[in-house]
């Protein structure tokens, strides 16, 4: 073999097929998230979308309400750092500082947004506990995509089977800690759906703001 050097992991965060789809979806997520935020302002109460979408997550069982729990545990901070912790572990299995990176500052940009538009927004559920957007959902919903994004570039999918991957991801991350928040009563509906979406803003802007200033590992061949 030659000297020359040879690039770790050297594929973009954000797939270069998926990328006019993904900029799409979050200004679509963007406007939604700014939407609600202007809707329920200040509000401390459900309002018609919440009445409509509740009873989906109503009367849920004993055995049921355990699983609403093990998914909310997931976004606390013991599992969030659980949760974090192996996909750092991942990145670092395959070798890979800027996913590493991504992952990092990912997490902390869509939390951050979460806590900021909560702030902002000032809506409050169960006695002035901040409610909008919900903070569980974006993390979530955050991480799975990251994950789903780095595994799309690595397989090199185009752009059908990487939004597949990417899009379904998100959406069942989404859905499910969505679900547990709603069915717990931590969350009005259109809360998880903020939080959904600000993670959709946040991770795709985040990836190509990597993939512009974070330069790839080099190791020397023999």
């Amino acid at each position: 073999m030659t000297g020359r050097s040879r690039p770790v992991g050297a594929s973009a965060i954000v797939p270069a097929p998926l990328r006019a789809w993904l900029a799409i979806v979050a200004v679509l997520a963007a406007v939604v998230v700014v939407l609600l935020g202007v809707l329920y302002s200040g509000h401390d109460s459900p309002g018609g979308l919440d009445l409509w979408a509740r009873p989906l997550a109503d009367d849920v069982s004993p055995s049921w309400r355990q699983v609403a729990l093990a998914l909310d545990s997931l976004g606390e901070p013991t599992g969030s750092a659980v949760l974090v912790a192996a996909a750092l572990a991942g990145c670092l299995l395959v070798r890979s500082s800027r996913a590493a990176v991504f992952i990092v500052v990912g997490v902390g940009a869509t939390v951050g947004a979460a806590t900021l538009g909560k702030h902002l927004v000032g809506r409050t559920i169960h006695g002035g506990n901040l409610s909008y957007p919900s903070g569980h959902t974006a993390f979530l919903t955050a991480l799975a995509l990251m994950a789903a994004l780095l595994a799309a570039g690595r397989l090199g999918l185009g752009r059908a089977a990487g939004t597949l991957l990417v899009g379904g991801v998100a959406l069942v991350a989404g859905a499910a800690m969505g679900w547990a928040q709603v069915a717990l009563g931590a969350h009005y509906p259109t809360d998880v759906l903020g939080g959904w979406c600000t993670a959709l803003v946040v991770v795709p802007v985040v990836g190509l703001v990597v993939d512009r200033m974070v330069k790839w590992p080099v190791i020397k061949g023999p």
